[in-house]
């Protein structure tokens, strides 16, 4: 009883009861408001009509029957004399031949509005219609009546959705036989007509042909005015009408007494004029001659039959008697009504709808007409054509609120799906637009005040202000201040305008005048240099003194160091300790293969997408005029049709020229003799001798297996480790093993390799783990699950702070506007799915690493180490463990990567003509030393013991082959001089050298040691090889002593030799034939 009172205090609310009603209630759509004003302005209904009754209306004459311009020419008053005269005349018509489906029909009076059945109502045009017809006085209009039974109608089809009794529907007829039937049934003031909806909802037609077409159920509607449809072209623009439809009441169809035909191929002339309002009654009297011409039927619809048109037998249908007061009809229009207000909160459509229902509504509450309520519910909504003609077919009140309200919440969800995608359009261009107004309202206001006048006034602005900073030369002021002045006079849109504004972005970025402080305290050096590297305690000598000098002097300008050593040794990272040494700012750039000087010099600004060199660009990107720039792979710059890189580098690092360093771009003195430049090369014969003549060479050795170890244990092993996520696993690699590595996988100078060893064991082992504990021990993280990223409605949230979300570019789903979503879900745009096109979630996520039990062990030995890197790389040191045989020698030879290697010199005869072959792939070098020491032997063959005396022919019908193992190593230099002369004594005088006797050295035609390079690594291959004696130049010994770390030259006797008669007393020591030696072979 609550619930009823508060629904009918709310209905009572929109509700407005009206004292009067000069036509239908109606809820017109906004296409029909032209021809509501119009029919407001009338003080009387458009059409006048009455019951007739057969006989009496063949005797009394039709004042409808008169012409259209015998009406214009009567005005509004002189036809409502002729009404009320016309009213006293009024006699109730009887039908004689033709009875309605019930027997009889209703007197003269209108269908009475009493009864609780809703739709025998006759659309409740005046508030309370009487219930029996009344003779007007002579000063009152008589009121339009409705037929309450009118058997026989014109059937009109109605496409796409059904119409509702007291909801006006403007329709367009183009059949020209119906359009006539329509005009003639205005003129006789029968203007009724049934409309049915046609079950195809793509066709399309004024007549029906077949009565399986239409739907059976359809309304009894009152043609409230008529006017010509205009179709676009002047020659067919009166070829339909559009009539406005007023549905009474439902009426079923029963028989189709006549079915329509298709428009004839001719063209039917309508009138060019709008037909104008009937008059409201017939006339009293009838032509004689008309009653031979009335067909058989009701003859209110006689005259149809000579028109083409669709007639049918219809029936009334009259809703089921209800109590308004039923809890479930309340309950349903109580819902209807909350859905129409949260509707007509979505829609303003919907809100001036209801407003207008409101208005029109005769009843004092909505409560009470609950079969005009669900009328209304599916009159204004858009919902499938099944659905709307069920609620015009159920006759029982409930059950067609039941299936209105259906019908009204598949509105509600369409309505807040339109919402929902204008929301989401609004909230993309709203941001924007904002933004945009606001920036167009900041300029506006900054104009008026004089703050800005437009963007080029505040880019200058920004150039002053950046320049205002610097401690720009005097020169570079005077021409920032000139292409400042040339861009204010320049349009913002010209190209040179845009060449001027890069010009003065590069200006105004180099530092000019800023620098970092330097740091110059020894201590700190050291530190940071031991930190970062381990031996090479020259080249850290070498730094530290250069950097004492720079604290002496306050500045260390002048100054161009090169590292020079084996690839993997280091040297970039040198570059790099030096700069946090001296809190310097560190920029590198490579000119390996560089072949364009406008890569070191700049580019002309005439060209497009110019840019400075890239000196400029160090200084624009570490800030400070001081930094130190390391120049890579200074040995491999090119040469080509651009000019040549080398001969550009001497001005920028030629002390005495870079203080005014010209950049072709920049076209202004820039001063580099503040910046630290340390090149690096990996040899010193490609670097051009000018550019060498410049810089100070600092030689980085390679390193020896001690100073290896112990970077693989402080360095290399705790970085591999960590990289492969068993920081604080128990692994352990045994120095033992590290020592077998470098031994037999990593020989080269450098560390590099070592390094890829060392973190190869570590994979390994991390997969080795992995595989022997399994899944279950190290199990994937679950997987996050996608959590929505936005909410559509109101009733729907999220927590946004779950995940974060990222508006996708693609563009939005097509859903039509009145998409229908099932009842009880959530449009799909509201569905936290995965696959939303509109947003994105973002599933980026930092995985957290997984820790190591710590009972598991993992221990990589000499003997397992095989399984983490396979075989050994070098499979031993020395060819010859035992001594060779007569004419083999062995020599000590320097690689190209950087490590020195145990080289054994082979050599044999053959009967031949005395020629030399060289195999081994042996260089140019190489191939002289084995001529000088084959003719050096040849010269004193006689005091070899070779020959019994001078004169004696030596190798005249022999030959000498030489050959050098591992011939697929190339081989050059001038080192395996006396290596080869001992080979061809050997050969010659049929003496073996020991084995664990290595030399080194080069030899002149006389027989002359000179010095050679590479001693360091070459000792060291030696120590590696078990060799105890080295043969060494004399020249290199201070080199030997100074630079060879002790604990590689323990064990191993060092011999400097002069001459290569003492080289040879010392590989033949203790042989008998250096008895003779000393007689004939002095030294």
């Amino acid at each position: 009883m609550v619930l009823a009172q508060s629904c009918r205090a709310g209905a009572r609310q929109l509700a407005v009861r009206l004292t009067s009603c000069k036509k239908p209630p109606s809820l017109l759509p906004l296409n029909l408001l032209a021809a509501r004003s119009v029919a407001q302005q009338r003080s009387f209904a458009t059409c006048r009509t009455v019951a007739a009754r057969s006989t009496p209306l063949l005797y009394y004459p039709r004042r409808s029957n008169k012409s259209p311009s015998d009406s214009t020419e009567h005005d509004d008053l002189e036809e409502e004399t002729l009404e009320n005269q016309d009213t006293k005349d009024r006699v109730k018509l009887e039908s004689s031949e033709d009875e309605s489906p019930a027997g009889s029909s209703a007197p003269s009076s209108p269908p009475s509005s009493s009864s609780s059945s809703g739709d025998g109502s006759d659309g409740s045009e005046p508030p309370q219609p009487p219930t029996a017809h009344r003779t007007p006085t002579p000063s009152s209009i008589a009121k339009q009546s409705v037929p309450e039974v009118y058997p026989q109608v014109l059937a009109l089809p109605i496409a796409r959705r059904p119409l509702f009794p007291g909801f006006y529907k403007a329709v367009v007829v183009r059949n020209p036989a119906v359009v006539a039937a329509i005009k003639e049934m205005m003129k006789r003031g029968q203007p009724y007509l049934g409309a049915f909806l046609l079950k195809d909802e793509n066709t399309d037609s004024d007549v029906i042909t077949d009565v399986n077409s239409v739907h059976p159920v359809g309304v009894f509607a009152q043609i409230t005015s008529i006017f010509a449809a205009n179709t676009g072209s002047s020659e067919d623009k009166d070829e339909g009408l559009t009539a406005v439809l007023y549905p009474h009441r439902r009426i079923k169809m029963t028989e189709l007494i006549k079915a329509g035909e298709l428009p004839p191929t001719a063209q039917v002339v309508p009138e060019d004029m709008q037909v104008p309002t009937p008059p409201p009654s017939p006339g009293p009297e009838t032509p004689e001659s008309a009653m031979s011409e009335i067909p058989p039927g009701p003859v209110q619809t006689s005259f149809l039959h000579k028109h083409a048109i669709s007639i049918v037998q219809v029936e009334n249908l009259i809703t089921q008697p209800y109590n308004k007061d039923d809890q479930y009809i309340r309950a349903f229009m109580s819902e209807i009504v909350s859905v129409f207000k949260d509707i007509a909160q979505l829609n303003p459509l919907f809100r001036d709808q209801i407003t207008n229902f409101s208005i029109n509504q005769v009843a004092s509450n909505v409560f009470d007409e609950p079969d005009k309520l669900a009328d209304f519910a599916a009159a204004v909504s858009s919902g499938e054509v099944g659905e709307l003609q069920d609620v015009l077919e159920s006759l029982v009140v409930d059950d067609r609120l039941r299936k209105a309200l259906l019908v009204l919440k598949k509105e509600l969800i369409n309505a807040q799906l339109q919402s929902k995608l204008a929301r989401d359009v609004d909230s993309k261009i709203a941001k924007r637009q904002r933004e945009y107004y606001l920036m167009e309202q900041l300029k506006g206001i900054k104009k008026e005040l004089g703050m800005e006048s437009d963007g080029k006034d505040k880019l200058i602005e920004k150039f002053k202000e950046r320049a205002a900073a610097l401690k720009m030369p005097e020169p570079v002021r005077k021409v920032f201040d000139e292409e400042l002045n040339k861009l204010m006079g320049l349009e913002p849109a010209a190209s040179e305008a845009n060449v001027t504004r890069n010009y003065l972005e590069w200006l105004t970025q180099i530092p000019w005048g800023q620098h970092s402080p330097e740091n110059y305290s020894i201590a700190h050096a050291q530190k940071v240099l031991d930190e970062d590297h381990y031996g090479l305690k020259d080249v850290k000598d070498r730094i530290l003194e250069f950097l004492a000098v720079g604290k002496l002097r306050g500045t260390v300008e002048g100054k161009i160091i090169c590292l020079v050593g084996p690839p993997g040794v280091g040297k970039t990272s040198i570059g790099k300790s030096i700069s946090r040494a001296l809190n310097r700012q560190f920029f590198r750039f490579s000119v390996g293969g560089l072949t364009d000087v406008a890569e070191i010099k700049g580019h002309r600004r005439t060209y497009v997408g110019a840019l400075p060199g890239k000196i400029i660009q160090a200084l624009k990107r570490v800030g400070t005029e001081n930094p130190l720039v390391l120049i890579d792979e200074v040995d491999k710059i090119g040469r080509g049709i651009n000019g040549d890189p080398a001969s550009a580098l001497l001005e920028m690092l030629d002390p005495e020229q870079n203080n005014a360093f010209l950049d072709h771009y920049m076209d202004v003195p820039v001063d580099l003799s503040r910046v630290l430049f340390v090149c690096t090369a990996n040899n010193l014969d490609t670097i051009p001798a000018p550019l060498l003549d410049r810089m100070e060479v600092l030689e980085v050795s390679g390193y020896v297996s001690e100073e290896k170890s112990v970077i693989a244990d402080k360095y290399l092993g705790p970085q591999a480790k960590e990289a492969s996520g068993l920081k604080n696993a128990d692994v352990l690699l045994d120095p033992s093993t590290v020592d077998v590595l470098i031994k037999y996988y990593c020989r080269e100078s450098g560390v590099r390799n070592l390094k890829k060893h060392i973190d190869k064991i570590y994979r390994k082992a991390a997969l080795k783990i992995i595989l022997d504990h399994g899944e279950a021990m190290f199990p994937e993280p679950p997987q996050p699950a996608p959590a929505p990223a936005a909410a559509s409605t109101d009733d729907i949230s999220t927590d946004s702070s779950t995940s974060a979300a990222v508006e996708s570019q693609e563009p939005p789903p097509n859903v039509p506007k009145d998409a229908v979503v099932p009842e009880g879900k959530l449009p799909a745009s509201d569905t936290p799915d995965k696959s939303n096109p509109e947003l994105k979630t973002v599933t980026t996520q930092e995985r957290k690493p997984l820790r190591v039990p710590e009972h598991i062990r993992v221990r990589i030995t000499p003997e397992n180490l095989k399984e983490y890197v396979g075989p050994p790389v070098y499979h031993k040191d020395r060819m010859y463990v035992v001594p060779p045989p007569s004419g083999v020698s062995t020599g000590l030879g320097y690689l190209g990567n950087g490590s020195g290697a145990v080289m054994p010199v082979e050599a044999t005869s053959m009967p031949g003509k005395g020629s030399l072959q060289l195999t081994g792939k042996l260089g140019e070098v190489i191939r002289e030393s084995a001529q000088i020491s084959l003719s050096w032997v040849k010269a004193h063959a006689y005091e070899l013991g070779i020959t019994s005396s001078v004169d004696e022919q030596f190798l005249t019908d022999r030959d000498i082959h030489v050959h050098m193992p591992e011939g697929s190593i190339g081989k050059e230099g001038p080192s395996a001089g006396t290596a080869i002369v001992s080979a061809f004594v050997s050969l010659f005088t049929k003496t073996r050298i020991n084995p664990d006797v290595a030399m080194t050295g080069e030899i002149s035609l006389v027989g002359q040691v000179l010095p050679v390079g590479g001693l360091k690594e070459k000792i060291l291959a030696a120590h590696r090889a078990g060799i105890t004696t080295i043969v060494a130049p004399a020249a290199n010994r201070a080199d030997i002593e100074e630079n060879v770390p002790e604990s590689v030259k323990t064990g191993i006797r060092f011999v400097y030799v002069e001459d290569v008669r003492e080289v040879l007393f010392e590989v033949f020591r203790n042989e008998p034939i250096t008895e003779r030696w000393k007689d004939t072979l002095s030294i």
